[in-house]
């Protein structure tokens, strides 16, 4: 049952990093400009917590619902099962991202921290707004900044990393709008809610589906649509590769479940045999290209095609244990990726380099960075007893009930994952240094401690005690695949008059290509 909320917190949360943004226009000095960031980022923080009240049930939460203008705009918020943990993971970002950046940023500071700010607002608004043009307006919104801190901020290929993220991203965004107008002209509406209960003919399905589909396959990204991410990942700040791994991804695997599935289910349904395919191929691409890196960034960036190839297999086996085990592996993901971008800020700031062969021997010279990056390395490759292994477990479980040969065929992919992880993490422990200079680097500082810690302290509870938040989105995934289990052959209702104009009845429109039978639904009607 949907709940309005008195308070708008959603509101609150999306707009206060805007303000702050503002606000740091009248700051002068660069420390002054850091300090601001990071009490704004907590504030951030404080201000979610009435988001802690959030239930397991079903519905959508925290809802607020103002007209917005004509054509049936409306501002509307609201949050379920599906979006609470993305908008979460959102909040936690900001004031990491300002602390990994406190002296790895080195110049037009005010900028940079104006754009972190300015992609958090937007991020927390993609997964709260209920309105498909406000959602779109979110989605847009995240271009820019994330394009300039590449460009600007970004290393010796800047230029073509920023260049490539902006052309793919657009391309993607271009589809989508095009699908929204067209969503808009059948339907009469914007609301998401109200979309995700319509019912639409095959071929509108069909068409709709597939712009959607590049749309967030080139978000996710999926394989061959990957092409942009190692190269921003290579070459944005540290900072840049956090949201881009943390957020920016999940923002293409929130859009399949919240529009893929509910609005396009018949076609969903058609196309799933390819999205599957699909997913395995990032799994075992990513993961193999992932082996042969020697820089360490790179290899990161292409485990994470690999990685969200387990979230998108998840979404479209259409079980309740596969969206599950999605949701949480993209927290899960998040977290951890996030994390080891920050490790691998940390390093370069002491060697400058990111390769691999630059970076031997760091247990012995920096064990407390060491410990962190054996603990985010273990979660990522799935160790039993971190975050990693339960959302990644619990998709390939998903896999065998729906078919031994996808299942088997995910299999690889995990021992790829063990292998350049441990490959990288062995060398850079034990391996032989190159130069003595490591004897002369600093173990992690404080500010390293305080935003290394909290990710920490997830991998481990997460892998320990994951029922509690996967039974608090467990209703929102229930609901979303029993309508698309009740939906998938119904595509549409359709009125039929006399020559006079007079009710006589309804017509059942099923997806001719399935061979199920036919299954009326009277309440279920689009004019």
């Amino acid at each position: 049952m949907d709940q309005f909320s008195s308070y708008p917190v959603l509101t609150v949360l999306t707009f206060w990093p805007l303000a702050a943004a503002l606000l740091l226009a009248f700051v002068k000095t660069d420390s002054a400009v850091r300090v601001v960031t990071l009490i704004a980022s907590l504030i951030e923080l404080l201000l979610a917590i009435p988001l802690v009240g959030f239930k397991a049930q079903s519905g959508f939460q925290f809802l607020e619902s103002i007209p917005w203008a004509a054509w049936g705009l409306s501002y509307t918020m609201g949050v379920d099962g599906i979006s609470i943990l993305m908008i979460w993971l959102s909040i936690l970002t900001l004031p990491m991202c300002v602390l990994c950046s406190w002296t790895y940023i080195g110049r037009r500071i005010k900028e940079f921290h104006v754009c972190l700010l300015l992609m958090t607002t937007a991020c927390v608004g993609v997964f709260s707004a209920l309105d498909l043009v406000l959602f779109y307006v979110f989605w847009e919104a995240l271009l820019i900044p994330m394009y300039l801190m590449i460009a600007i901020w970004g290393g010796d290929q800047r230029r073509y990393a920023s260049i490539k993220f902006f052309l793919y991203t657009l391309a993607g965004s271009t589809l989508l709008l095009v699908a929204i107008v067209a969503l808009r002209i059948v339907s009469g509406t914007f609301s998401i809610p109200e979309l995700m209960q319509a019912n639409f003919s095959f071929k509108f399905q069909y068409w709709i589906f597939l712009a959607f589909f590049i749309a967030f396959a080139i978000k996710v990204p999926m394989f061959p649509f990957h092409t942009w991410l190692p190269a921003a990942h290579v070459q944005a700040p540290s900072a840049g590769s956090v949201i881009l791994a943390a957020v920016l991804l999940k923002m293409g695997t929130y859009g399949f479940l919240r529009f893929s599935l509910p609005i396009c289910p018949a076609a969903s349904a058609s196309f799933a045999p390819m999205m599957i395919a699909i997913s395995i191929a990032s799994i075992l691409y990513g993961g193999a290209v992932a082996l042969g890196q020697k820089d360490i960034k790179k290899l990161i960036a292409y485990s994470s095609v690999a990685h969200m190839g387990f979230v998108t297999l998840g979404i479209f086996l259409f079980t309740q244990e596969g969206i599950n085990g999605a949701i949480f592996q993209m927290l899960n993901h998040g977290i951890i990726t996030g994390a080891l971008f920050m490790l691998i800020g940390a390093v370069y700031e002491r060697s400058h380099s990111r390769e691999i062969e630059n970076n031997l021997g760091l247990g012995k010279y920096l064990p407390a960075f060491m410990f962190f990056w054996g603990l985010f390395g273990l979660a990522s490759f799935g160790f039993p007893g971190t975050n990693g292994f339960v959302g990644e477990f619990i998709i390939i479980m998903a896999a065998f009930k729906v078919s031994n040969v996808v299942g088997f065929l995910t299999i690889p992919g995990a021992l790829l994952s063990a292998a350049y992880i441990l490959k990288v993490t062995l060398k850079m422990a034990w391996g032989q240094p190159a130069s003595p200079q490591g004897k002369s680097w600093l173990d992690l500082k404080k500010k390293e401690w305080a935003y290394l810690i909290v990710p920490a302290a997830l991998v481990v509870y997460l892998g320990l005690a994951p029922s509690g938040l996967l039974g608090l989105i467990g209703p929102s995934v229930k609901d979303t695949a029993d309508d698309f289990a009740a939906r998938r052959n119904l595509v549409n209702v359709i009125e039929v008059t006399s020559v006079k104009g007079e009710p006589e009845g309804k017509i059942y429109e099923e997806d001719l290509l399935l061979t199920s039978s036919k299954t009326p639904v009277a309440s279920e009607e689009v004019n």
